[in-house]
């Protein structure tokens, strides 16, 4: 089966379900035989934007080069999964129009409940001043306008975001709907 690039684009607050909902999309693309590759804001920052600190200019910065090696992968047939928090709406815009086959999904969650999953204590610590421009916390998350998804963490598994995502791109044509049927 031919196989059409396109970037799958996460955004949502730290401990919404990126990663998971990601993974999950994994597995299933790993079991069809699809290419594809994961770009994982905390993976991404270890290799790719190391020494960046979590400024606005240095945020943007990450998010920019996230969005150049999707933009490669994606012209060349790769499906690519992006899980970056990526809080701010216009460097998403750039990377869209850069990027062209670009489906964002709003991993939309509860501020609450982001603070209830995280198990690295981040919230915690944002809360106790001592991360600076934390996320939801002391810096802003803008939310998408128009995503193609949205996904309810707090509402709905993560297979069944998967599946909502899986439906989306069928609907787009990103993807073959026998493919989105077996799985």
């Amino acid at each position: 089966m031919s196989q059409k690039g396109v970037t799958i684009w996460f955004t949502g607050l730290s401990g919404s379900g990126k990663s998971t909902i990601a993974h999950v999309l994994e597995n299933r693309f790993h079991e069809a035989g699809l290419r594809f590759e994961i770009l994982d804001g905390d993976v991404v920052r270890t290799n790719l934007s190391k020494g960046l600190g979590f400024s606005k200019e240095d945020r943007d910065t990450n998010i920019r080069r996230i969005g150049f090696v999707a933009h490669l992968l994606t012209r060349n047939g790769v499906i690519v999964i992006t899980a970056a928090i990526s809080p701010y709406r216009a460097i998403r815009d750039e990377n869209r129009e850069l990027i062209g086959d670009f489906v964002e999904v709003y991993v939309k969650c509860p501020l609450e409940v982001c603070e209830e999953r995280d198990v690295k204590g981040l919230y915690r610590k944002a809360r106790a001043g001592e991360i600076k421009e934390f996320t939801g916390v002391s810096d802003p998350y803008e939310e998408p306008l128009h995503p193609e998804v949205v996904c309810e963490t707090d509402k709905e598994s993560a297979q069944q975001s998967a599946q909502r995502i899986l439906n989306r791109l069928v609907e787009l044509g990103y993807i073959d709907a026998s493919f989105a049927a077996e799985i």
